[in-house]
């Protein structure tokens, strides 16, 4: 199954550098429709005329990013160059703590394709 995703255009060089190799996201009905071996095709905001595709290797079930976070550098998360506090209060502007509560938060572990 494909799925498209929309990405600010910092995170979507990451990805593209190889820094970032897990894209984080609440766990809400969209979501959890993705399963391993998906492909999810990446748009760079705002203008969404460029894009790659990669594939979804591992799923990461958590209660909140901060819960997440726990686990994993900031250097497979985003880029050394910004810290887990700047990127979570990021996250936090689109998935406030509520909806955490109520979905719980998922990262995908992706390749590029």
């Amino acid at each position: 199954m494909e799925h498209e995703m929309k990405l600010q255009p910092e995170y979507y060089d990451f990805i593209l550098n190889g820094t970032k190799r897990i894209e984080i996201r609440l766990f809400d009905e969209k979501r959890q429709q993705i399963k391993i071996g998906d492909i999810i095709k990446f748009l760079k905001e705002p203008d969404l005329n460029e894009s790659f595709n990669a594939k979804v290797i591992e799923l990461l079930k958590y209660n909140s990013f901060e819960e997440m976070f726990e686990n994993f550098d900031i250097s497979i998360l985003a880029d050394d160059s910004i810290t887990k506090e700047k990127l979570i209060s990021t996250l936090e502007q689109f998935y406030p703590k509520e909806k955490q509560e109520q979905y719980g938060v998922l990262g995908i572990k992706i390749e590029l394709i």
